[in-house]
């Protein structure tokens, strides 16, 4: 039994794309503010929903914790929940139920709640956490529990039905962010199945990831990112503290691989270079993935700094090889940063990957040429697609909003749906997707089995399996490419409030109150 039970709703069996990459991490957000509130003084257990069948288990944890407070708190860090998808708000919506019915008081944090607080509220949540949730989490349980007489009214960043308005939602202040992350204690990963993961890593991938992160927020005015918890700001840990639990990982759970998974590793000048000194004297050097912006890779030493530290792949957000489409981002990069970049990091023996945003308004078919040349020219070692994806409190979503139908989130990650009146249609944008990802495979197993051509004994069984990939890529892509010129003429009506489009699975989705509700 333990006083709070911490859980979150993101389902890795829920989103059938990232099921079938299978690459699970725990939810790092919650971990954080179960350790947070075990270092004052409570009592925490986890239910990790990302390994989970479904919301039965979340069932089952509350049976057999009895816990007094019930806490689905999303992992921020994560940019699965960060995309706030309507079957997680399913879930979370029944997770609030079944946490209701057994008498506990519900407590929900994360982006998609703090969009929606009302939502949440009617679904049956007793108090909504808005951004960043460790202390407000605290002092609201220290008031719930009677610790501290504090009045609700006086803890910021809440929000919770509001007695004298039936229907109402009353808001506190928003708390301002915690600055001091070295004084954070470390997440609570006593409290993960961490042997079920690492049997899941090398059964599918012959190593074991864990995820890490440095820093919290971004600065940069991208004006389609939506930022709910920590808007524009941005504090990162020391160089030596994040060292300090790379060493500590290793040495309790022996990863052979670290995903930093920040919105931006290393944006202060000189964080990256005393990172890979501090990794360097500890003797802590794991190989990672990392995210990064192509302008700030270039200065000075900065991929030299990587390579030391162990980097084996930095993503960089290329989002278009188009200057103009950049522009209108506001992204503040140029296509040449995106180009040069890319050569440094491959000449330091770092991979690169490329994440790429097809469906801005404005774009046109040269646009989307512009981009697939980037990606033939630069030669990425992985590629990550998506359509532009308006969320509420971004620049992108105030502009297209009066486009939006009842559907304004996605089902799942995979859905790539275009929610307003866009350049093209859904349609199009999902066999873009098709098209992209054949001929960046197709090129990528060319070059590799040209470079087996000069040291043959090296062919291994999966070398005869690229062989074969490449040979029915090239054979269906022209196919696929005629496909994608007949979409690119469809009529594109919109999807604006008078032509709403809602998918039989959406359609099942249950509701407190009307459709209306989902936005």
């Amino acid at each position: 039994m333990s006083e709070v039970l911490f859980g979150q709703s993101y389902y890795l069996r829920f989103d059938p794309k990232l099921w079938e990459a299978m690459q699970p991490y725990p939810p790092l957000g919650t971990l954080y503010a179960a350790s947070y509130l075990r270092s004052r003084g409570y009592e925490v257990a986890l239910f990790d929903a990302m390994l989970a069948a479904s919301e039965a288990e979340w069932a089952a944890a509350l049976d057999r914790e009895r816990p007094r407070y019930a806490v689905i708190y999303e992992d921020n860090f994560n940019y699965l929940s960060k995309m706030c998808l309507l079957r997680m708000r399913q879930a979370a919506f029944a997770m609030i139920a079944m946490a209701r019915e057994r008498g506990c008081t519900v407590i929900v944090a994360g982006s998609d709640a703090s969009d929606h607080d009302g939502r949440y509220l009617r679904a049956g949540a007793d108090f909504v956490l808005i951004g960043e949730g460790e202390e407000t989490l605290a002092e609201l349980l220290d008031h719930l529990s009677g610790r501290q007489p504090r009045p609700l009214a006086e803890i910021r960043g809440l929000a919770y039905p509001d007695a004298a308005q039936p229907g109402g939602v009353a808001r506190t202040p928003r708390r301002p962010d915690i600055r001091d992350l070295d004084a954070l204690p470390f997440p609570a990963w006593d409290l993960v199945d961490v042997p079920r993961y690492r049997d899941i890593w090398l059964r599918r991938h012959g190593y074991f990831s864990m995820n890490m992160v440095t820093t919290r927020g971004c600065p940069f005015h991208c004006n389609w990112c939506a930022k709910p918890i920590w808007g524009q700001r941005y504090h990162a840990r020391s160089p030596e503290n994040v060292a300090a639990e790379l060493r500590w990982l290793r040495d309790t759970y022996q990863p052979d691989h670290i995903w930093f998974a920040d919105d931006i590793m290393g944006l202060k000048p000189g964080w990256l270079q005393r990172f890979a000194d501090e990794v360097e004297r500890l003797g802590a050097r794991v190989p990672f993935k990392s995210l990064h912006r192509v302008d700030l890779l270039l200065r000075g030493d900065t991929i030299e700094a990587l390579a030391r530290a162990g980097a084996q792949i930095v993503w960089v957000g290329a989002e278009s090889g188009s200057q103009r489409i950049l522009d209108a981002m506001e992204k503040g990069t140029k296509v040449e940063q995106i180009y040069e970049a890319t050569r440094r990091l491959h000449a330091a023996g770092i991979q690169v990957g490329f994440f790429l945003q097809f469906g801005y308004p404005g774009e046109t078919r040269a646009d989307i040429e512009r981009t697939l040349q980037m990606v033939r020219d630069c030669q990425p070692d992985d590629i990550g697609v998506s359509v532009a994806y308006p969320l509420p409190g971004t620049p992108f979503y105030e502009r297209v909003k009066d486009q939006l139908g009842v559907k304004q989130n996605w089902l799942d990650s995979n859905d790539l749906a275009m929610l307003y009146r866009g350049p093209f249609t859904t349609d199009f944008y999902r066999q873009l997707h098709v098209v992209v990802h054949k001929e960046f495979r197709m090129r990528k197993h060319w070059r590799e089995l040209r470079g087996l051509a000069r040291r043959p004994r090296a062919a291994r069984r999966r070398h005869l399996r690229m062989a074969a990939a490449a040979a029915v890529y090239a054979a269906t892509l022209p196919l696929e490419r005629r496909r994608l010129d007949r979409l690119a003429n469809q009529p594109h009506h919109g999807l604006g409030p008078l032509t709403p489009r809602i998918s039989p699975e959406e359609a099942a989705i249950p509701t407190p109150q009307s459709r209306a509700e989902w936005g």
